[in-house]
């Protein structure tokens, strides 16, 4: 066993858990409209379960509907009709093993769902005399403009109940632990904070009225469960922002919990503070386990078993971290997103099988613009409930797969598990495609150990790898194949600039492979995420960057909070993004932009970049078009894709091949 001390069971409360991996409270989106959930969130913890996960936390369970929730698909534990629903989740967790546990949330001020500016009042769906409001520790308005309240005693009453009610609840549905959520900005969080508790009564004001709500909330936890049941209490170590608590005070918060719950579950952040959101969920411009340290400062002066968690997936670091004492336990959720079967592959030895997080926000993104799960490089996610009861194909035949990108591995994979006869053919002689360009971008590591899995799992499987094949239509009728895959992808836009060929000009793709290329003043034509994330690699390396746009925003292709991140790594680097601002000609100088507000103007540099977009490349899709009985496009040559359409297309078009 490698990794000895990650999977040694820990006793919490009277449980024993199975190992020292834990998926961490997410919640989910796919509910019914009375915020049940269906059996694709119950397929969801599912998964994490059957992994191997020694606890799998189901999120976002809102013990007060009436004044707690904070989004539109929050399960309203407080609904008993919730009961069967809980139940069938409770159950799909504990039966592969796990302890399936519920985190009982409370908004706060952050409850904005309920209230509507103008005084129109939204409720959860069971409370129809629309009887919904905010509370606060004080009134204030809050972020989004609305009225909140402070809320009174009867009202802390009654939530301190509802804590303890929502429990025993859980505990009735067949859930094995609990989490009180009192971190990230939340209800708990904004009375113990004294930036935000401000009261003059009993329940603010002092360390000690501040604490009151929360050991009130342990307490009536704790009697509604009984003794032995594991009672987990989730915290910000640190806020990790300006006007926030940091962590001498999280230590102090630790120390008031210190023995009165099984568990302290040491996170970071605010929830509804931009800059700190990426820091909770850790973006890819930070390092490995960045926010463990939280938890190790507080481990030193608790005895009660302590869990860290953010931006962990590399097996031998959580090894180090609970060898070396730092945490008794590793919470993990985005990287259950990418692999939910990524901790029986660690304890069994094949961790190179795993797929690591890449810290892209895809999911994030999704979730809060369409409310849907979504990962860049699963393909399954939100439709593990088809995927657990898929048939083989009706029909096995040979497939050819053109383009060896993220798009045609994923096809050639998933059609080779399918059964079918593969040949995969890729001009280039690697795998990887246009991606294979960033493999030099520090903050791309986990990209990079991405096109090697796939490569690795594509010479493993049976699949016929042809590589420095250029496909055309004798090549393919010649191979006799039952379906072709096009997956070539696109090819770079080379914007119509006077001077666009001359000496002093790249594209991005060429920088990104070769960034010695670039002189020590670029300015970079294109705000798109390839134009952003090359201003950022060529700005920490040193060089002096400008961004120039012509539209009045940049591009974030929908990923908004990747877009938080990358916007914030160009003002720590500072880096000026000019939008607004038309190139017009490229000169020895450099390039002259045009703007409305300020007419022409020279931008100084010694290398000028474009990274205006790709054009996919219809022509080998037409030329292919009858080359086989079906025929199918995915990737950059349909249209222009990122990560997660592409593999997420692909995965679905190779298994309806021989589907009828």
């Amino acid at each position: 066993m490698k990794y000895r001390h990650m999977f040694e069971p820990i006793q919490i409360g009277g449980t024993l858990f199975r190992n020292r991996v834990f998926a961490s409270p997410t919640g989910h989106h796919e509910m019914t409209p009375d915020c049940f959930p269906d059996v694709e969130v119950v397929s969801y913890y599912e998964q994490k379960a059957k992994g191997g996960a020694a606890s799998v936390g189901v999120g976002d369970c809102i013990v007060h509907s009436r004044t707690g929730q904070s989004h539109t698909k929050q399960i309203h534990i407080d609904d008993p009709l919730v009961l069967p629903s809980l139940t069938a989740v409770a159950a799909a967790i504990s039966r592969h093993g796990a302890v399936a546990a519920a985190e009982l949330s409370h908004g706060g001020k952050f409850s904005h769902v309920l209230t509507k500016v103008g005084g129109k009042i939204e409720s959860p769906p069971f409370l129809k005399d629309g009887s919904g409001i905010t509370y606060g520790p004080v009134e204030e308005i809050g972020p989004l403009g609305n009225h909140v309240l402070e809320m009174p005693e009867s009202v802390i009453l009654e939530i301190i109940d509802a804590f303890g009610r929502a429990a025993a609840f859980a505990k009735h549905c067949g859930f094995g632990m609990v989490t009180i959520h009192g971190g990230h900005g939340w209800l708990l969080a904004q009375f113990m904070s004294e930036a935000t508790n401000t009261r003059r009564d009993r329940w603010g004001g002092s360390f000690e009225n501040r604490m009151r709500l929360t050991l009130a909330v342990v307490d009536s936890v704790r009697r509604a469960v009984g003794p032995g049941f594991p009672v987990e209490f989730r915290l910000s170590g640190d806020e990790a922002f300006e006007g926030g608590y940091h962590i001498d005070f999280g230590v102090e918060m630790a120390k008031q919990l210190d023995g009165k719950v099984d568990m302290i579950h040491v996170s970071t952040g605010n929830h509804e503070v931009a800059e700190t959101f990426i820091v909770t969920h850790p973006n890819m411009f930070l390092p490995e386990g960045c926010n463990v340290k939280y938890a190790a400062e507080i481990k030193k002066h608790v005895k009660t078993p302590v869990a860290t968690v953010g931006a962990l997936a590399d097996p031998e670091y959580m090894e180090e971290i609970i060898a070396s004492g730092q945490a008794d336990v590793v919470q993990i959720a985005r990287e259950l997103l990418v692999d939910p079967d990524f901790v029986n592959k660690v304890r069994t030895g094949r961790e190179d099988d795993a797929h690591r997080c890449l810290r892209c926000e895809t999911c994030f993104s999704n979730a809060f613009s369409n409310r849907y799960h979504r990962c860049a490089i699963n393909p399954r996610i939100g439709t593990y409930s088809d995927s657990k009861f898929e048939t083989p194909p009706a029909r096995k035949g040979r497939l050819l797969v053109v383009g060896g990108g993220v798009a045609g591995m994923q096809a050639a994979l998933t059609a080779a598990e399918r059964g079918h006869e593969v040949i995969l053919c890729e001009k280039e002689d690697r795998l990887g495609g246009v991606l294979n360009c960033e493999r030099g971008v520090p903050f791309k590591a986990r990209l990079a150990g991405y096109l090697d899995r796939q490569a690795r799992k594509v010479g493993r499987a049976a699949i016929d790898l042809r590589l420095g094949v250029e496909v055309g239509a004798d090549y393919a009728e010649a191979l006799r194949p039952d379906a072709i895959i096009v997956a070539a992808g696109a090819s770079s836009v080379v914007p119509p600039i006077p001077g666009i060929d001359g000496p002093n000009v790249r594209g991005a793709i060429e920088v990104y492979q070769n960034p010695e290329i670039a002189g020590g003043r670029v300015v970079i034509i294109g705000a798109g995420l390839v134009g952003l994330e090359l201003a950022i690699h060529l700005g920490g390396e040193g060089r002096d960057v400008t961004v120039v746009e012509m539209a009045d925003e940049t591009n974030d292709g929908g990923n908004t909070i990747h877009a938080i991140a990358v916007n914030q790594q160009l003002r720590l680097l500072g880096i000026p993004v000019e939008l607004s601002t038309r190139a017009v000609e490229i000169g020895a100088e450099g390039l002259v932009g045009e703007s409305a507000a300020g007419g022409r103007r020279l931008f100084p540099a010694d290398t000028v970049i474009y990274a205006a977009g790709r054009r996919p490349l219809w022509e080998l899709a037409r030329e292919l078009r009858f080359c086989a009985p079906q025929v199918e496009f995915v990737g950059d040559c349909r249209a222009p894709r990122v990560i997660a359409d592409a593999t997420r297309e692909a995965y679905w078009v190779a298994r309806d091949i021989g589907a009828f």
